[in-house]
């Protein structure tokens, strides 16, 4: 991550992801579940954001509700540790990583802690005021 990053809360320029899932059935599948799991996770933890008003969500349709776009992901390259253990799901196993490494990295540029999802512009620009 780099620090021009860093102010527009967008994407890494790549993101690298492993798993040990054990035996492996369908390698193909198992990189598609982790490079989806990365796309997941990177919305939720940049953009995504539902707002309720009156008991009910405000935004309505994909242009109110933020979520990255083809254009905005990074290269993200996958690398499973081949293993004789039994197989394994791999699920949302990519998922929890996400949000906490972004985090992390921009604290290692900038000594500032983002708490808070999604690390919007806005959330990341108070952050560095503070």
């Amino acid at each position: 991550m780099r620090a021009q990053n860093v102010v527009g809360a967008s994407p890494p320029p790549n993101y690298r992801i492993a798993a040990d899932p054990g035996l492996l059935i369908q390698p193909v599948h198992v990189h598609a579940q982790l490079e989806s799991a990365v796309v997941y996770d990177l919305s939720a933890a940049l953009t995504e954001e539902l707002t309720i008003k009156d008991g009910a969500p405000v935004q309505s349709n994909f242009y109110e509700y933020q979520v990255l776009r083809m254009a905005d992901m990074p290269e993200i390259h996958t690398r499973i540790v081949h293993s004789d253990a039994p197989p394994t799901g791999v699920g949302e196993v990519g998922v929890p990583s996400v949000a906490p490494a972004i985090a992390n990295a921009v604290f290692r540029l900038t000594g500032k802690r983002l708490r808070q999802l999604p690390m919007s512009p806005d959330r990341v620009r108070a952050v560095l005021k503070a």
